[in-house]
């Protein structure tokens, strides 16, 4: 089992490189507004991992739906929902077959997996069905899409840069086809997006300060920060400290997936040696009362996925999270998928499993989602704006 990972450190195979990229034609403002209504206005069809042990009531559920969303912590790459993996095994004429059986078992096992390696294995295919710039657009405009049916308005998706470079991928071209598409269905359903290059970090330094030469690069597309996942054994974090000096004087904001599956020494690794301005997950803080302080004095903000910690198997049971240990320590914490498409999960159903697990009010449930705008890598005339959207607690 891995210590610690984010997409970036996800496959353990060797895909075949590809290079160049076709024309996309399913970018059209219209084709994007004709499917809008098609995607699913409950979230009855997807997966709860908890004991609904305080069902909210029906205007709190309304009120969780219908409220303007922030996601800070969303993988591209496990956005993509089954029928875009359809989609694209069909267009490359390959993998058909174990894609239908790939999907049966998502549903069969009800988006869990028996334990992390599980869940690595099962991201193999989504992974070998992007291969060209066309594959991320689509990747790309399908998950703001489906942001937009949230009530999303603003998110950073986390472009795992490392991985394209390890699969030798042209990354050039595949981040200008996603920020291209990510325009274009901004101008359609009113999503503004900003990116996160992901490094691996147990490929190492250089791999690292690559992905950082190429975030820097990409500032004027959208790219707001340097993340770094993969394994924390093999890549501790005060291997990066000079890269990510390197990238806050390059104006990039800094974060790490930390505390996820290794302990708490990870965290504060993330805060002290990385400077890390967001954490990942961050859950193994809670079993350290001095690593709890070290992040809300700073005000760290946790990007918690709760749906994705039990169905990889990290936790065994939403009621185990520590969400409400992080809240009562006084932590700034922010709701996020992680990888909504391999969880059956999407952000209404992360404030509703919140709502249902730990009886939150609707008092609190707006306190998350404020949490959201203010950590988010944005001018503050742009957070204001968002937090006047907000509505009252009453």
């Amino acid at each position: 089992m891995v210590c610690g990972r984010s997409y970036a450190g996800r496959a353990a195979y060797r895909p075949r490189p590809t290079s160049g990229g076709e024309a996309f034609p399913h970018l059209s403002t219209a084709s994007m507004r004709g499917r809008a209504r098609f995607l699913p206005a409950t979230t009855d069809h997807l997966p709860h991992f908890g004991a609904a042990v305080h069902e909210p009531s029906i205007e709190l559920e309304s009120f969780i739906r219908h409220l303007p969303k922030v996601e800070l912590h969303v993988h591209l790459e496990g956005s993509v929902q089954p029928e875009t993996l359809h989609e694209l095994s069909r267009s490359k004429g390959r993998l058909e077959k174990e894609t239908r059986a790939w999907i049966s078992e998502r549903v069969r096992q009800r988006y869990r997996y028996r334990n992390f390696q599980d869940f690595l294995q099962a991201f193999k295919l989504v992974t070998l069905l992007l291969e060209t710039p066309s594959d991320y657009a689509m990747a790309t405009a399908r998950l703001i899409e489906g942001l937009a049916n949230q009530n999303v308005k603003y998110a950073e998706i986390i472009f795992a840069a490392g991985a394209v470079l390890w699969k030798k991928q042209p990354l050039e071209a595949v981040f200008e086809a996603a920020a291209s598409a990510a325009r274009t269905a901004q101008k359609v359903f009113g999503v503004r997006v900003q990116w996160i290059f992901d490094a691996i970090r147990h490929f190492g330094v250089e791999h690292t300060r690559e992905v950082l030469r190429w975030a820097a690069r990409f500032q004027p597309k959208g790219v707001v920060a340097l993340g770094i996942g993969g394994d924390e054994t093999r890549g501790p974090a005060e291997l990066f400290k000079e890269i990510f000096r390197e990238a806050r004087e390059m104006n990039l904001h800094v974060v790490a997936h930390a505390g996820e599956v290794c302990g708490p020494e990870s965290v504060r690794q993330a805060v002290e040696a990385l400077g890390a301005e967001r954490i990942g997950h961050g859950l193994t803080a809670a079993r350290d009362s001095a690593v709890l302080a070290l992040l809300r004095d700073r005000q760290i903000p946790l990007e918690v996925c709760l749906t994705s910690n039990v169905a990889t198997g990290v936790m065994g049971r939403i009621e185990d999270h520590p969400l409400s240990q992080f809240l009562d320590a006084g932590l700034v914490v922010t709701l996020n998928t992680d990888d909504p498409a391999m969880f059956g999960t999407d952000l209404v159903n992360e404030y509703l499993l919140a709502a249902r697990t730990f009886g939150f009010t609707r008092e609190q449930i707006l306190r998350l989602g404020q949490n959201a705008i203010r950590a988010a890598f944005l001018p503050e005339s742009e957070k204001l704006s968002l937090l006047t959207m907000m509505p009252s607690p009453a």
